[in-house]
């Protein structure tokens, strides 16, 4: 049984703050600063050029990657880490494409995150092949998979609402189809059960910086399904996933399995924050983690049916259908988030008019939970938002 009581001692949380936009950007684990430190004076600092072989850094991304494998029920060497997301999202795409060259239409949902149907407008105009990027609402993925399906491109948890795809029964209809799966586990890695071997899927993206806790821009994965890694073109054919990199040929070979989605130097200090943040996760069944998160999710809604709040539930009823955070629409949703945030409440706001709250176990309890409820009853009842300051649109939001 999980003491999250101890899990949350783990983080450097401000004083007095309710921290719920951890689906955004998870806190400081306390173990980050020493290991930077460490990698930094006696790394970086003694070993300097030597810190490549002496210190692990090139072997990093596999070894990091492992740890992110267990959370999302990959199979060891399977995973990945470097670049961006929208990157990682690129080189499943185009390999998927590849892998699938007979057919032209990539299909997704109108909930996906923007940048990966960016990535994918973009690919399909630099390849030129007639390709069709095909939207359709969350609730219509399953019957719109047909024989003309290539990919199947999805986010399992929508950024906005926090609908959950079925990713089994999705990647079944993909496969019976004869398409491919693509899964983005930004808003899953590190806060759900997820286990993209059971579910069949043939890659996998992520981000590190919201439920993992890596830090601003910490570096994403990717995961390539074991049927297809000796297989898969990189489009992105870098040094660092080349069968070997210090031969300096002028020919690309391919590494060996999931090291072929490699690309450039590891950003060493950025997956140094994020192996310490992993520590975290260490003896974490994500099962129970999911379970209590469903538990403090309930009591975040039903506290606000119980005051009669002028919200209107963005997210699924079912707690089972949602991820790990509760969303409610509201129409001056952007100020009333900064009246909360101005008390102590910090969750986010997602155009046109999403509240957005994220619940991680980790760190949230009921505690957390009742104050963000009690704050929003006074931000709302007594119109704290009705306030210039409050409307003023920062740059991130």
């Amino acid at each position: 049984m999980t003491d999250f009581a101890a899990t949350r001692r783990l983080f450097d949380l401000p004083e007095g703050i309710a921290y719920l936009d951890g689906n955004s950007l998870g806190p400081l684990p306390k173990a980050v600063p020493a290991r930077l430190e460490q990698t930094l004076r006696a790394e970086w600092g003694r070993l300097a050029i030597g810190g490549w072989n002496r210190a692990g850094w090139m072997e990093a991304p596999a070894r990091i990657g492992d740890r992110i494998a267990r959370l999302i029920g990959a199979p060891p060497g399977s995973v990945t880490m470097g670049d961006t997301l929208s990157v990682k999202v690129y080189q499943a795409l185009a390999a998927a494409l590849d892998l699938n060259p007979d057919r032209r239409v990539i299909l997704s949902d109108t909930g996906n995150f923007p940048t990966d149907l960016y990535m994918a407008e973009g690919l399909i105009r630099s390849l030129g092949r007639g390709h069709e990027l095909r939207l359709v609402a969350p609730e219509a993925v399953a019957e719109a998979i047909d024989e003309t399906t290539a990919v199947l491109m999805l986010t399992e948890v929508d950024y906005r609402t926090g609908r959950r795809h079925d990713m089994a029964a999705l990647t079944a209809r993909a496969h019976e189809a004869g398409a491919l799966a693509i899964w983005d586990l930004a808003h899953s890695a590190g806060a759900l059960a997820v286990d993209v071997a059971a579910a069949g899927a043939d890659f996998a993206v992520g981000c590190t910086y919201k439920f993992l806790n890596g830090g601003p821009g910490a570096p994403a994965f990717i995961h390539v399904a074991p049927a297809h890694a000796d297989t898969v073109r990189p489009a992105l054919s870098g040094w660092l996933g080349h069968e070997a990199p210090f031969a300096f040929d002028l020919d690309y070979r391919p590494a060996a399995g999931v090291d072929r989605m490699r690309v450039g130097t590891p950003p060493v200090l950025a997956l140094t924050a994020l192996d310490a943040a992993l520590d975290v996760f260490d003896g974490i069944d994500m099962a129970e983690l999911e379970a209590r998160s469903r538990t403090l999710s309930e009591r975040f809604r039903k506290g606000v049916e119980a005051r009669g709040l002028p919200l209107v539930l963005a997210s699924p009823a079912d707690p089972a259908a949602r991820g790990s955070q509760i969303s409610f629409r509201f129409p001056e949703g952007y100020a009333a988030m900064q009246a909360l945030i101005a008390r102590g409440v910090v969750g986010d706001f997602r155009a046109p008019d999403i509240m957005r709250f994220g619940i991680t176990p980790l760190y949230v309890g009921e505690a957390e939970i009742d104050a963000a409820v009690e704050t929003l009853d006074a931000v709302l009842t007594d119109r704290l938002w009705d306030d210039p300051a409050f409307r003023t649109r920062a740059a991130v939001t």
